[in-house]
């Protein structure tokens, strides 16, 4: 079933071997490429920054995030994963780094939580699934 899908397939085949790396190096690079595709919309001014937001949340962050909730994720994979989030978002806000914004200052701009968090909130929602799950299952 895999097959049909790539996007997964490249996730879960690189996930098991117990490194997180590979899996979160897929990830952003999808998540990139989501992003690539919905720039139109995504930087266009006449669309309003709460719906660029939510389109970025429902698309691009979604797609990032894909099967999270089952990698041992260590400090270097958040770091690289927030990196990816923080030039998204200057990106569709049309903040340079030279303008040197603070991305907190931005995240709360924008109404996003951290994308650490979200991870985490990832986690915790798995793991009260495998708590509830039956043995039985």
């Amino acid at each position: 079933m895999l097959e049909k899908w790539p996007n997964l397939q490249t996730s879960q085949e690189k996930s098991y071997d117990g490194d997180a790396d590979a899996a979160v190096e897929a990830r952003v690079r999808i998540g990139r490429n989501k992003f690539r595709q919905s720039v139109p919309l995504l930087t266009n001014k006449d669309v309003s920054l709460i719906m660029r937001v939510r389109l970025y949340s429902s698309c691009v962050r979604n797609n990032m995030l894909h099967g999270s909730e089952t990698w041992p994720a260590r400090k270097e994979n958040k770091v690289a994963l927030q990196r990816a989030e923080m030039r998204v978002l200057w990106w569709m806000c049309g903040i340079k780094l030279k303008d040197r914004f603070p991305s907190k200052e931005l995240r709360e701009r924008l109404g996003i939580d951290h994308i650490a968090l979200v991870l985490q909130q990832n986690r915790l929602c798995w793991y009260g699934h495998v708590l509830r799950k039956e043995d039985d299952d």
